[in-house]
């Protein structure tokens, strides 16, 4: 009932058929909210550092990526719903290949889950929405163990798009994630042969299968920082974008070292 209550709160546009024009239902995200708050709270035992930045207003949260498969988005969706005043609903940038799923895509779709092209963001900053980006993409989630908490090169788009719709970012730090599944080696044959970014080998999969998929119970600290305002035009050169994405990178690089030191332990 509490949960029930809180989404009431989340506002959402909605069509005749009781979807947004994305896709998104509030009854469908109702019903598998639950089992996420669960592994929130109980499995990965996240805590959160910083939630009175989001504002109720437009933001881009911009955030590193890793641990093989998006639990990270999943943890930071739950923790702006559960943690920020007012609650939020937050809109993740997928991959276009994601769509090509089945099953997965609806799914995706019916939760808030968008394709990033620009055009959509745009649309749902007019909306005064809330989205999630990755800005180092496949490579950040697909990285080795050996890599882990070594932010991968980030794309420009992000930045383009806050500064076109004048869109305050609030950068994002995940520590817990990149030892959820730690990669082993990636066999780029077999991942082209199924047409999917990666197939990693990890201790436990796919020896383990369909157990050895299941991410390891890491305990998860996200952080979210203050938010950075950037002004200029969004058709400038990359060499002058990429000196605010820097600023953007570097800012994200800090909290994971700070977060790094702070934490004690791995699993609690």
């Amino acid at each position: 009932t509490d949960l029930e209550k809180l989404l009431d709160r989340v506002p959402a546009q909605k069509n005749e058929f009781g979807y947004d024009p994305f896709g998104m239902d509030p009854q469908f995200i109702k019903n598998v909210a639950l089992p996420i708050i669960f592994l929130y709270k109980n499995y990965f035992r996240c805590q959160v550092y910083g939630s009175h930045n989001i504002s109720d207003q437009r933001v881009l949260l911009i955030s590193n990526h890793s641990g093989q498969i998006p639990v990270d988005a999943m943890m930071i969706s739950a923790a702006v719903l559960l943690e920020s005043k007012p609650p939020r609903i937050v809109r993740s940038m997928i991959e276009k290949w994601v769509p090509t799923l089945p099953f997965i895509s609806i799914f995706m779709s019916r939760c808030g889950q968008i394709v990033g092209t620009p055009e959509n963001c745009r649309r749902l900053l007019k909306q005064e929405e809330a989205i999630l980006v990755f800005p180092e993409g496949v490579k950040g989630i697909c990285k080795k163990f050996s890599q882990r908490y070594q932010l991968q090169s980030f794309g420009y788009g992000f930045m383009r798009l806050a500064l076109a719709t004048n869109t305050p970012i609030v950068p994002v730090c995940v520590i817990g994630a990149e030892e959820q599944a730690p990669q082993i080696y990636n066999v780029k044959s077999l991942a082209r042969l199924l047409n999917i970014p990666a197939f990693p080998l990890t201790p436990t999969f796919p020896w383990l299968f369909p157990m050895g998929a299941i991410p390891y119970p890491t305990k998860y600290h996200i952080y979210f920082g203050e938010p950075l305002y950037f002004e200029g035009d969004a058709n400038e050169e990359d060499a002058e974008i990429s000196i605010k994405v820097d600023r953007v990178k570097t800012t994200i690089n800090r909290m994971i070292q700070k977060g790094l030191r702070k934490r004690k332990r791995i699993f609690w």
